[in-house]
Formats: structure tokens, C-alpha cells, sequence
């Protein structure tokens, strides 16, 4: 992986795991809804760090920042419901992005540690491992995972709703998941996925949006992707339509 690319990104996630721990537990930050202080917190060193070392920033939190050439798509807590209960699983997804191209990602699981990487061509890493998707194709045997509560069973084996969608995305590309997408009209916005999307591309998964709407996209739209091991499961998800 490219030092000069992932640096920032380390020490940007880096220092948002350090600068939440006191945020924890504080609930509501009270100045929109479903913002907590720790989202604030994140935010507010995401934008330091980044726009630093030159980015323009597209946050969850705090919209468009700057006006680098190189783009840095962030969610500063993806889970921040988890993050403030003490559910472990929670990250930082960072997605970098050059003349509208997706070229770099690095989501890090801010409860265990655990860095997921990702540079266009390069493959996709798990602590410096390089990874790859399960590869299932029977749906009887596959282990989903949903944002939002599945309406009907389709067959599979298990199910999973862990509130981090950057982080399941990445159990896909690593083999973990077979399949992450939406259910019941539920939908994710670029800084949920952008970077989990690269993990999965570089990982030999595939993902497509239900409704095929374009994914790499830096604006802040509203998405139905679905992530899946093989091509199999994929066209299987999106002839099932809404789940």
C-alpha cells in the first residue's frame, strides 16, 4: 500500500479512536438529529488532520470542506450508536477519491483495532493480510448481514444486523460475511460504503446498487448497494428485489 496515500488515513483514524474515549456515554449532542458529542469529537479531527494534508472533506458530519484536488469521503464513527453504548463494533471510514475515480480506502474497527485496507490495483488488506471474499454461491449456505430488519426469508443460512455498515462491508471482503445489503427501504449514503465498496472490488467480491444508480459518488445521496461473495449471490439479491 501507497505510504503517502494511507499515512493520513492511519493517523486521522488513529487519533479519532483516542479522542472518543471520553465522549462515550454522553448520548445526543443536541444539535441535529441522531449526532452524538462523540460524532462531533470525530468530526472536528477528521477535518484537522485531513484538510492538513490537503484534502477536501465530504463528512457525514460536517458536509464539504475545502477544495484539494484529492477528495476524502469520512464518516468519523460509522456506528455511533454502538460506539456510544459500548457495543464493540464501530470504525472510521475514510475513502479517498481523485477526478471522481476511487482509488484508496481504510476502515478501522475503532473497538478491536483492526485496519482494513485498500488501493485500486493492489488488492485489499486485513492488519497488512492480504484478503479475499468467501466466494460462496449457494444462498442455503450464506451468512447476510442487513442494515434494517429483512421483511421475508430468502433461504439463507444465518442472519446478522450489526449497525456498522462499513465494517460488515469489510467482513465481505474478507470472507467473513457473504453477503451485506439493505432491507425494508433502508438506504446508505456514500460515506457508509465508499470505502467497504473498494474492499470488496479489491477482494474478488462484487457489489451493484438494487435500483443501479452509480456507487462511486462523493455527493450526499441515498443508495441501495448490496455487497456479495460471488456474481451468484449478487444476481440473486437483486432479482429478490426488496427484501
Amino acid at each position: 500500500m501507497t505510504d503517502s496515500i494511507f499515512n493520513p488515513l492511519r493517523e486521522c483514524a488513529l487519533e479519532i479512536g483516542e479522542a472518543v474515549k471520553a465522549h462515550r456515554g454522553r448520548g445526543f449532542s443536541g444539535a441535529r438529529d441522531t449526532q452524538y458529542h462523540l460524532d462531533v469529537v470525530a468530526d472536528e479531527v477528521a477535518l484537522r488532520i485531513l484538510g492538513g494534508a490537503g484534502y477536501r472533506v465530504v463528512s457525514e458530519e460536517s458536509g464539504t470542506t475545502g477544495d484539494g484536488e484529492t477528495t476524502v469521503v469520512v464518516d468519523p464513527i460509522d456506528g455511533s450508536t454502538n460506539c456510544d453504548r459500548g457495543i464493540p463494533f464501530f470504525a472510521t471510514s475514510l475513502a479517498v477519491m481523485r477526478k471522481g475515480e476511487l482509488v484508496a480506502g481504510l476502515v478501522m474497527n475503532q473497538a478491536t483495532g483492526t485496519v482494513f485496507e485498500a488501493e485500486k490495483g493492489s488488492g485489499a488488506t486485513r492488519d497488512g493480510v492480504l484478503i479475499r471474499g468467501s466466494g460462496q454461491t449457494e444462498v442455503g449456505k450464506s451468512i447476510m448481514s442487513f442494515s434494517g430488519i429483512p421483511s421475508r426469508h430468502l433461504g439463507w443460512a444465518q442472519v446478522r444486523s450489526l449497525g456498522a455498515a462499513s465494517l460488515e462491508i469489510c467482513l465481505v471482503a474478507d470472507g467473513s460475511l457473504d453477503v451485506y445489503g439493505v432491507a425494508q427501504h433502508s438506504t446508505l449514503n456514500p460515506w457508509d460504503y465508499l470505502a467497504g465498496l473498494l474492499m470488496v472490488r479489491e477482494a474478488g467480491a462484487v457489489a451493484q446498487d438494487y435500483l443501479g444508480d452509480e456507487l462511486v459518488t462523493s455527493s450526499s445521496v441515498l443508495r441501495r448497494p448490496v455487497f456479495c461473495a460471488s456474481q451468484a449471490l449478487l444476481d440473486f439479491m437483486l432479482n429478490a428485489g426488496t427484501i
